[in-house]
This record gives structure tokens, C-alpha cells and sequence, in this order.
């Protein structure tokens, strides 16, 4: 596995666990933690989201010049 994708999957964790202490601290009214959480939490799972974004990109790209190369062999016959 890339470390990239590790990179991701914990960003995409960590978001939901701080998405976890935002539903605790939000339930025993520490509402200045849970907006805390909840915004270190969204930017985790933004973060997380871009990066899954940017990889799917980047194998369409491949897929796509691969494909592409595969078009001129077959012309080249």
C-alpha cells in the first residue's frame, strides 16, 4: 500500500473519531470542545476527501494514456 493512501485512511480515521468526541462533548455540554473537534474533525475528513479525490484522478489519468497508447499500437498494425 502507498503511503499516500495510508496518509489518507488516517486522516479519514481520525475524522471520525474526532466527529466521535464532538457527539461526547456535545452530549455533557462542552460545547467549546465539540466545536473544536468538530472543526479539526472536518478538516481531517476534507483532507482525507482530496486526497481520495486527487488519487482517482491520477489512475483515470493512467488508465486514460494507457488506453490511448493502446489506440496507436493497434493503428500502427
Amino acid at each position: 500500500m502507498s503511503e499516500e493512501r495510508t496518509v489518507i485512511r488516517w486522516a479519514l480515521w481520525i475524522g471520525l473519531g474526532l466527529f466521535g468526541v464532538v457527539v461526547f462533548a456535545k452530549s455533557v455540554d462542552l460545547i467549546p470542545v465539540a466545536v473544536i473537534a468538530g472543526l479539526l474533525g472536518l478538516l481531517a475528513l476534507g483532507f482525507a476527501g482530496y486526497g481520495a479525490l486527487d488519487q482517482a484522478a491520477e489512475r483515470a489519468n493512467l488508465r486514460r494514456r494507457a488506453a490511448k497508447v493502446q489506440r496507436e499500437r493497434e493503428e500502427g498494425r
